[in-house]
């Protein structure tokens, strides 16, 4: 037996009968040869983690736009966040670790420049609408490897598009992934409005905090445990009700208090202007678009090519376009 085969029975004797197990695959749209030593969802992993869209994560906005200080989560660090709840409920309910590890880190890989407000700002520009996570599944499949796409299992696939809402995913690690992210951002989300003097801790209600706890890793653990409380034995993933409430109680606190709060998102406007002058120049200049977007101007037309493009930049490197686009540059007398 091959080391894979050898890690591929230990999955049939030791998981849960509800896992999905990496020999029982839908496969890859493009049938690769098998790799010796790891399974089909450990190869998703590292095709996800040496990607180009997993390395830009690390600048783009999570909450807060271009932060000054070390500590506010991007878009990276709140992946890395997802990818640890997502395991540690995995291992508790005996599900496909691998599977899970993959979904969580390529949940966001579709993530636009400026957070939520660069995804706002495509969906109304973009024909036919914009969503970050039907772009992440886009990125894996035609984006990466320059236009081959990183050819991941139908289950990854799926985790993927089904993270955030609609039908959820196919097997339940996918299940997990989707409670995992919003137990992620929720948490870290506040520790970052308390750290920017957004909100003060005693602005959690008694009713939120008596049920999931006064601190962030109270918080988390609750969330967590809840989850595999809940699960065990069950052909989805839940939470009980108390916490379910708890937790829908606390996301309405957040978005009226921080989603929404002109402190914290008072410059997504001008982040939302910068980005719309970016799609209406390359719309009328598609040929300077980057060459890797060339193909996709010639097969699926303009409007899909720039909107990959632009939904693939950097905070910084939106904003460096634009200073080039659009801002006079100084005259030096030589």
């Amino acid at each position: 037996m091959t080391l894979r085969e050898q890690t591929q029975e230990r999955e049939r004797i030791t998981l849960s009968p509800l896992a999905c197990l990496s020999a029982e695959s839908r496969g890859r749209s493009r049938p690769e040869e098998e790799c010796a030593i790891r399974t089909p969802f450990q190869r998703d992993t590292d095709r996800i983690v040496y990607s180009k869209a997993f390395r830009r994560l690390k600048h783009k906005t999570q909450v807060f736009l271009q932060p000054e200080g070390d500590h506010y989560r991007t878009r990276m660090t709140h992946t890395l966040e997802v990818s640890r709840i997502a395991r540690t409920i995995a291992r508790a309910l005996s599900l496909n670790e691998d599977l899970t590890e993959a979904v969580a880190l390529g949940h966001d890989l579709g993530h636009t420049p400026f957070g939520h407000a660069g995804e706002r700002l495509l969906n109304e520009v973009m024909p036919g609408g914009f969503a970050h996570y039907k772009q992440s599944v886009r990125v894996v499949e035609r984006l990466e490897k320059g236009g081959a796409g990183l050819n991941l299992t139908w289950e990854v696939r799926n985790g993927i598009v089904c993270h955030t809402k609609g039908t959820p995913a196919a097997t339940l690690e996918g299940q997990i992934v989707r409670l995992a992210d919003q137990i992620a951002y929720i948490n870290h989300d506040i520790e970052d409005a308390i750290r920017g003097g957004v909100i003060y801790p005693m602005d959690i209600s008694l009713e939120i905090s008596n049920v999931l706890g006064f601190t962030h890793s109270e918080r988390i653990n609750t969330l967590v445990t809840d989850v595999v409380r809940a699960s065990r034995g069950q052909k989805e993933i839940c939470q009980s009700p108390a916490v379910c409430e708890a937790m829908e109680t606390l996301k309405d606190f957040m978005f009226s208090s921080v989603y929404t709060n002109p402190v914290a998102k008072g410059e997504e406007g001008k982040a939302q202007d910068m980005l719309r002058r970016l799609f209406e120049y390359y719309q009328k200049n598609p040929d300077e678009l980057p060459c890797d977007f060339q193909a996709i101007r010639a097969e699926e037309g303009v409007d899909r090519a720039v909107c990959d493009y632009i939904a693939g930049m950097t905070d910084p490197f939106a904003a460096d376009r634009f200073k080039e686009l659009f801002i006079p540059k100084g005259w030096t007398v030589l």
